[in-house]
């Protein structure tokens, strides 16, 4: 969780000095989903992201050196500096980029569909906003994966925001963890600001879906610290008393207390794993500047299939 914030910060400084370029969109406060949650995953289960997704890869265990030159436009980038921020792909730990608003859950039900037939055991977690909640594909998605029985796990990040419209007015019911019973699968409403009832909640619908089961839906109740993409003046629809309650929560805060409380670690041990997460994200920053910009002999290629 520590180096998903620490990440974010460093490139939300380098965009500020116009030093990485493309919109951006910033996944501190909501750590505690894409941890807790991938800390279920087998190597072959498959992930899908969104528009928000650096914390999604970053908890599946993507480098995060190709992670800060694929920001750079480089070529030794995750998707050779053509993907940014928001096409960012991992096909070798099956992380699908998809920056279209709730377009990641068809292609989980796709992958979903791969595993059942081709009985690899693997499960596919799809990540969504509330927004994404309100999309029609959304809903197609869950109800042909209801229908077959996939091994889906889908996973509502409610951050309170779609961009600025706010998800009490523009969620009907409530809860998007209420519309799975019109599918009729599980559906749960879970804290997404702790790791462990993250972890816990994702453990219990991934063996679900494993043993054959069926799909479910989890929505985590979080909270995005910056605006919907840098640049956002998120003054004008909510207020800083609101995000300062939100902070009382922060997810790295309530766990290194509770390693703490409970005698698994110090103030020592957590100050080593912030300066060596300091470092490894310097690092990254040192190798995506010391690497080569894409050859515009590239611009095409990875862009058709080969016919």
């Amino acid at each position: 969780m520590l180096l998903i914030r620490k990440f974010e910060y460093a490139v939300k400084d380098l965009f500020a000095r116009n030093i990485i370029i493309g919109a951006l969109h910033l996944y501190v406060g909501e750590e505690a989903v894409a941890v807790g949650a991938m800390t279920n995953l087998q190597p072959q289960d498959y992930v899908t992201s969104t528009h928000r997704g650096h914390g999604h890869l970053i908890a599946r265990g993507v480098d995060i050196n190709s992670m800060m030159a694929e920001l750079y436009g480089k070529e030794t980038g995750l998707c050779h500096g053509k993907g940014g921020s928001m096409h960012m792909a991992d096909m070798n730990l099956h992380v699908f980029a998809q920056p279209v608003v709730g377009g990641g859950l068809p292609l989980a039900v796709g992958a979903a569909l791969n595993a059942k037939l081709s009985g690899n055991g693997a499960v596919a977690l799809s990540f969504f906003g509330d927004g994404g909640a309100n999309q029609g594909c959304s809903h197609e998605a869950m109800n042909l994966a209801a229908i077959w029985r996939l091994p889906v796990v889908f996973i509502c990040e409610n951050n309170k925001y779609a961009e600025a419209t706010s998800s009490d007015y523009s969620v009907a019911g409530g809860s998007v963890a209420k519309r799975a019973s019109g599918y009729g699968i599980p559906g749960r409403l879970v804290d997404g600001m702790n790791v462990l009832t993250v972890y816990n909640a994702v453990k219990e619908m991934v063996e679900r879906a494993r043993s054959g089961e069926g799909p479910s839906l989890i929505e985590f109740d979080t909270y995005r610290f910056e605006g919907h993409e840098e640049g956002d003046p998120w003054i004008t629809y909510r207020t800083k008393n609101e995000v300062e309650e939100w902070k009382k929560r922060y997810p790295i805060t309530y766990l290194a207390n509770l390693l703490v409380s409970s005698g698994l670690g110090n103030a020592a041990d957590l100050s080593k794993i912030e300066s060596d997460t300091e470092k490894r994200v310097a690092n990254a920053i040192s190798f995506a500047e010391n690497s080569p910009l894409t050859p515009i002999e590239e611009a095409f290629s990875d862009v058709f299939a080969d016919n």
